[in-house]
């Protein structure tokens, strides 16, 4: 009696936050995007222990990459949702879940694209777990009804001016290194204060700017914090990131090709 009663106030939940509000396709895209990527790190890691038939698609000697695959089901989601009839959901449902897919194996290997290097297994692949992780958590803050870059301070003020002011405070605040402050501080900007506020992490643009060779003190202070607080956040972040996707410990070639 329990469960049915549990699971008919799920299925009134999801048809009034989810259903009724059109965030169907939204939905579809998270979910996608999530089972997609755990597909996708289960399939590499088999692939990477060589396990049964798990093997790299190959062309002759090319390597084809699944990011390869990813931008043709992008497209393919993509350019449906823009010509599937406006009064369809489940084509705009069933678009964003090839456009989902698509995205999980594009971001899955963002950090070959960032450096044009196939950096997968090395720390520099850790790039692509961080932007499929901020992926997901900007989509659920969407999904459940969070819109960027609004805010009530609690004074009359213009709805663009508010929108560029906290758009300064992100853009402060991503220079400053915090990126998870800053994409958080999108739907939440009252972040973004603190963000912009506080000290700068000591490899961001903005303490090469301002701290290195001109205040000394700053940069002692920002590296105690990083190594004192931070330090013990990122490890953590990494073993979970490493329990899902697989260890990133291979020796970097780019550090390797420095002189």
């Amino acid at each position: 009696m329990a469960r049915t009663i549990d699971s008919r106030a799920m299925g009134n939940w999801f048809q009034n936050t989810i259903i009724a509000t059109g965030r169907l396709p939204l939905f579809c895209f998270f979910v996608a995007l999530i089972v997609a990527f755990i597909a996708t790190r289960i399939n590499v890691r088999l692939i990477r222990a060589k396990v049964g038939w798990f093997r790299n698609v190959n062309v002759g000697e090319m390597h084809i990459h699944h990011v390869v695959f990813g931008v043709v089901l992008m497209l393919v989601g993509g350019v449906t949702g823009l010509i599937v009839s406006t009064g369809s959901q489940i084509g705009y449902a069933v678009a964003a879940c090839v456009f989902g897919i698509g995205s999980a194996l594009v971001l899955d290997e963002f950090a070959l694209i960032l450096h044009l290097h196939d950096v997968y297994w090395e720390e520099e692949g850790r790039t692509s777990v961080d932007a499929v992780f901020i992926a997901v958590a900007v989509t659920g803050l969407l999904l459940i009804g969070l819109r960027p870059l609004t805010w009530d301070y609690g004074f009359p003020v213009n709805p663009a001016a508010l929108i560029v002011a906290n758009l300064a405070l992100a853009v402060v605040t991503l220079l400053k290194g915090k990126i998870w402050t800053g994409m958080a501080g999108l739907f939440l900007p009252v972040l973004l204060v603190v963000g912009a506020v506080r000290l700068a992490r000591p490899g961001s643009p903005w303490a090469h700017w301002f701290f290195a060779g001109r205040s000394p003190r700053k940069m002692a202070r920002a590296i105690h914090r990083e190594e004192r607080w931070r330090r013990p956040v990122i490890r953590a972040k990494i073993a979970f990131q490493e329990f899902l996707s697989g260890r990133h410990d291979l020796p970097s070639t780019l550090k390797r090709r420095r002189p």
